[in-house]
């Protein structure tokens, strides 16, 4: 009987690993946008006294469950949270400002002199549906305030945070409303179950769900169709305690006084149960792109915060007043790239390094710093590409000139000087190659 050939089966080749749903890489192309927006709000926090707290991004569940609250979306839905090797429940925050409070407390900061300002930037992670400028892994600066219960702390923490905006071209308006103390929450939680229940079978799911855990956050559900519904809603603001309608209306004030641009919104009640009295968010006018979407994209909510000056004790700190805000970072990128500010562009290179030979190689990377730390914009290949190919490259990036080392000008102590316009070439001493480059660039050839 013959033998069966045997058969060859081709191996497949290995599926190219692809981002996880919910997660971005920030290219070099838009990395200049996050740069600018870092290095604005670096200068302005610290000319406003807030200095920079750099935090872990894995902290005990048990930190989120207590200051959060246990039936916010946020904890029961969103976090990542998992068993470590000890056995201890461990997540990645979901937000930073837990996490300040816990580094407040930790580090004895009320010992201190108050208030003391932090500022912190960085990634945080929630478990949702991705949808535009939300990720699973967006980026926060956040910006807390603690030891000041005046309302002039309120108005500080928004007022830097309009600033910051318009420091980068962006057209915003603060929506802000009063939760009010505990108390008086308590009561309207009341008055609106109460409003509620007759039309408990007209909710979303979600809102069902609210209803009985935290009824607070009907007022922020999106369906529009539970949005209707609570537009008849008794409204919090309606059913202030005295010291909070004082509170929230010397806030106002300082607003008044400061030209900061404002909307009264009885229906923001942040998603978060250490929320007391004043509760913002700041919202972006952005351009549309001319599309069916215009109108939902038209006004971006690019940040928020508020006072919650229970805080620091339910960590079992002592009693401090805190306020503080947070931007998410894509949503701030987002709206600045379409407002057409100027991210003040990198200037364009002005000489390209070409070598040719192994000994004049050795000696790109000392010739290469010569240039750049004498101030001029400089770029090379240091591989072993041919002369052709690196001065395919100098032409591809717009250099004015390059700066050509061989075997035989490195002996010399020579290079040659190319005009990448005209292809004129120079040979110069070494030596004064700085002095030649910076004179020939200073007259335009």
């Amino acid at each position: 009987m013959a033998e069966q050939p045997v058969s060859k089966k081709k191996k497949r080749a290995p599926k190219a690993p692809e981002l996880l749903r919910g997660f971005k890489d920030i290219l070099p192309e838009e990395a200049p946008y996050w740069q600018r927006v870092r290095a604005a709000a670096g200068v302005l926090l610290a000319d406003y006294g807030y200095g920079e707290i750099q935090l872990p991004i894995l902290e005990a569940t048990s930190l989120f469950k207590r200051t959060i609250g246990e039936h916010t979306d946020i904890v029961s839905k969103e976090m990542f949270s998992f068993l470590d090797q000890g056995g201890d429940s461990v997540s990645l925050r979901p937000e930073l400002t837990a996490s300040m409070a816990r580094a407040y407390i930790e580090h004895g900061m009320f010992n201190r002199p108050q208030p003391v300002k932090l500022y912190s930037l960085g990634p945080a992670f929630r478990y949702e549906r991705p949808q535009a400028g939300r990720y699973r892994q967006h980026n926060q600066l956040s910006m807390e305030l603690f030891g000041n219960a005046e309302p002039s702390a309120d108005a500080e923490v928004i007022f830097i945070a309009y600033l910051l905006c318009k420091e980068l071209g962006l057209d915003v308006t603060i929506h802000i409303n009063s939760l009010g103390s505990n108390e008086a929450r308590e009561e309207y939680v009341r008055l609106l179950k109460e409003y509620t229940k007759p039309k408990r079978s007209l909710l979303c799911e979600d809102c069902k769900k609210r209803l009985a855990k935290n009824p607070l956050r009907l007022l922020d559900c999106k369906e529009e169709s539970c949005r209707s519904l609570f537009a008849s809603a008794p409204l919090l603001v309606d059913n202030l305690d005295e010291e909070s309608k004082k509170h929230f209306v010397a806030v106002l004030e300082h607003l008044d006084e400061s030209s900061v641009p404002y909307e009264l919104d009885p229906y923001i009640v942040r998603g978060l149960d250490y929320y007391n009295r004043t509760a913002f968010e700041i919202v972006a006018s952005v351009a549309g792109d001319g599309g069916v979407s215009d109108e939902a994209s038209a006004h971006l909510a690019i940040g928020g915060g508020g006072r919650y000056d229970g805080l620091v004790e339910t960590l079992g700190g002592r009693s401090t007043s805190a306020v503080g805000m947070a931007f998410g970072l894509e949503r701030v990128v987002s709206a600045f790239k379409k407002s057409k500010a100027s991210i003040g562009s990198e200037k364009k290179p002005q000489v390209f390094l070409a070598q040719l030979g192994e000994e004049a190689a050795k000696h790109m990377f000392t010739l290469f710093e010569t240039l750049r730390s004498s101030g001029l914009k400089v770029r090379a290949n240091f591989g072993k590409s041919g002369l052709k190919a690196q001065l395919e490259l100098a032409d591809k990036l717009g250099v004015v000139y390059a700066a050509i080392l061989g075997q035989k000008e490195l002996l010399d102590g020579t290079v040659i000087i190319r005009d990448m316009e005209n292809g004129i070439q120079e040979v110069v001493d070494l030596a004064k190659i700085v002095d030649e480059l910076k004179k020939r660039l200073k007259r335009g050839r």
